[in-house]
Order: structure tokens, then sequence, then C-alpha cells
């Protein structure tokens, strides 16, 4: 139940995040809600699809759906009464962050996926959803730019399945990779931190 509520938590975190990218860039209401959606449930969707799991995790479960319809009225609320709390967005977008990869990694961890697949489902699970969003709202998906984002989303999942081939509590090994994600991607914010980018001088 804590584990499921979090994932709620990351959906409505990036829903939210979705949602102010939208009304950024004047979109009307369909655009916002269609933005936080894809945002929310897109790197999910796109894992299971991949995994071939079926009904879809938001169809066999509605509860996200309405996780979505929530967060997307309390950003469209909030905005029009309070300032966006920017810094607290990060620190949320870092956690749902850290839960949408570790357990999009479970997920692919179930399905008898190779370490390396397990990886690149966590990761897509995590930071798929935001590269959506970023193509539709005309932005370079952060991962591809020097953020580091996808980057802290990898190095959880990686300690996660070492720690669990230490055969310790699956329980352990989830937390340890969560806290390892959300450090990274807050210390790289607090301290400006990226990756390196390679230009060629014309």
């Amino acid at each position: 139940m804590f584990l499921y509520i979090l994932d709620l938590f990351g959906v409505a975190v990036f829903a939210a995040s979705g949602a102010l990218l939208g009304i950024a860039a004047n979109m009307d209401l369909l655009g916002v809600v269609v933005l936080a959606s894809i945002t929310a449930v897109g790197g999910g969707t796109i894992r299971d699809v991949l995994l071939n799991k079926h009904p879809i995790f938001w169809i066999k479960d509605s509860v996200p759906i309405y996780t979505i319809i929530g967060a997307t009225a309390v950003t469209l609320l909030w905005v029009h009464l309070l300032p966006v709390p920017t810094q607290a967005l990060i620190v949320a977008d870092a956690i749902g962050l850290a839960v949408f990869a570790i357990s999009g990694a479970q997920v692919a961890e179930q399905s008898g996926c190779r370490p390396i697949v397990i990886v690149l489902m966590g990761t897509l699970t995590g930071a798929g959803g935001g590269v959506i969003r970023d193509v539709l709202s005309a932005k370079v998906p952060m991962i591809l730019r020097q953020d580091i984002y996808a980057s802290a989303a990898i190095a959880g999942i990686v300690v996660y399945l070492l720690l669990h081939r230490t055969r310790l509590p699956s329980s352990v090994s989830f937390g340890i990779g969560v806290v390892m994600v959300i450090g990274i991607r807050l210390t790289a914010v607090a301290l400006g931190l990226g990756l390196p980018v390679f230009s060629i001088e014309p």
C-alpha cells in the first residue's frame, strides 16, 4: 500500500509538471490535460507496451487517471491564486522520478528481463513521459540536454539491482535505490551540476 501511494504521488507530481508546462505554453484546457496525462503515465505506458503487459496499468486500475484529473485541477487553481512553488516542485519531481524509475525496474525484473533491459525500462518509466511532454511542447527533451536527470535514474536502478543481487529484502533495495536517485538529482540541481556537452566548432 505504501508503494502504491508513492506511485500515485509520482503520478500527481508529474501531472502537475505537465500541466504547468501546458499553461506556460498558453495551451487550452484540453491541451493542459493532455500534457499532464502524457507526462504522468507516458513512460509507464510505453514500458507496458514494450513488455507486452496487458492491460496497461492505468486501464487495469483507473485511480491514476482520477489522480491526474485532480492534480491538474489543483494546479490550474493554484497558478491563479498563489505563486508556483518552484523549489517544492523540483523536490517532488525528484521523488516522482525515483519512485517511477525503481518501480519500473521492478516491473521489468518480474517480467524476466536481462539487467541492461531492466535499467532501460526503469529509466523509460521515470523519464519517458517527460520526453513526450517536451516534444509536444516544442522543447528539447531534458534527457538530451546536460541535466542530470535520466542519468540519476540509471545510477539508482544500477544500485538497486546490485543490492538486490546480494539477497537484501526487496523493500530495502527499493528504498536505497529511491534515495540514490533523489540524492543525485537534488544534488545536481543544488550545485548546478550537469553532464559534459560536446560540440563541433565550425
